[in-house]
């Protein structure tokens, strides 16, 4: 399975909020820190801001932060919130699609794989922060 683009930076600034601390963080320090586009992580703020994991601060010392403890956000929870489509495989206009048991199995593999994310939450992930304080620090 391949997660979007879209999924990885919402990750990635829940985990950078997580180890901030409660910090209001200005998404173009975590744009900075990342390496990636202020306008990408934009539009992914925006996404999770309005699905409730984070609240936007305006004014100078405005920014983002967690509007949800760690514990409380699911990594499942996340994918489901931010991935489009999660089949596998597209069986719509497969000529074989009526007679074929593939579906069966890769629903099953999904549900496993959704099954292992919703048993960790953002707390897990943050919990050892070492490596993200660095980066968090380096603002």
């Amino acid at each position: 399975m391949y997660l979007t683009r879209y999924t990885d930076y919402a990750f990635r600034v829940l985990f950078y909020l997580g180890a901030a601390e409660g910090r209001a963080v200005p998404i173009s320090e975590m744009a900075r820190a990342y390496a990636i586009s202020r306008n990408h992580l934009v539009k992914v703020v925006h996404g999770l801001v309005k699905a409730g994991y984070l609240r936007s601060t305006r004014g100078r010392n405005g920014g983002v932060s967690l509007a949800r403890p760690t514990a409380t956000i699911r990594l499942g929870e996340v994918v489901r919130d931010t991935e489009p489509d999660l089949k596998l495989v597209e069986c719509a206009g497969c000529v074989i699609a009526r007679g074929c048991a593939l579906p069966r199995p890769l629903k099953e593999a999904m549900r496993a794989f959704m099954q292992t994310l919703d048993g960790y939450s953002l707390a897990d992930v943050v919990a050892d922060t070492r490596g993200l304080q660095v980066l968090v620090g380096g603002h």
